[in-house]
């Protein structure tokens, strides 16, 4: 019977350090930005794909316009995958995609909706 490697955990290891290593530089590169537009805006995820050739940035804005700020990202595509490229280690810098975070929308919609609620009754049924 064939045994597995031990590289197999070790890569997924390798990937969370990876994933965890662009969302740093994002962050701190977008901090270092004076654009209105991203200044709310948290990278609350990056997924790196194995190939390094892609990478898939989930953000987040307190303010909830979220529209503007995707548009504001795309446009400094090129600076942040610049900012990778200088400080991490890698193979070839990936190409990053933007995609709203959207677990603070749908917790804020829930809220609204036991605002919303009727309150409970005294009867139990």
């Amino acid at each position: 019977m064939p045994r597995r490697s031990a590289g197999g955990s070790r890569g997924y290891a390798r990937m969370a350090r990876v994933n965890e290593l662009c969302r740093e530089i994002l962050a701190d590169e977008l901090e270092r930005i004076d654009d209105e537009r991203i200044e709310l805006v948290t990278v609350t995820h990056v997924a790196v794909d194995r190939d390094l050739r892609h990478a898939t940035v989930s953000y987040s804005r307190l303010d909830r316009d979220v529209a503007e700020a995707g548009e504001a990202l795309a446009q400094l595509r090129p600076r942040l995958q610049g900012a990778i490229a200088r400080q991490a280690r890698l193979k070839r810098t990936p190409e990053l995609r933007f995609v709203v975070d959207d677990v603070l929308l749908r917790a804020g919609r829930i809220e609204d909706l036991i605002r919303e609620a009727p309150p409970p009754s005294d009867e139990e049924g």
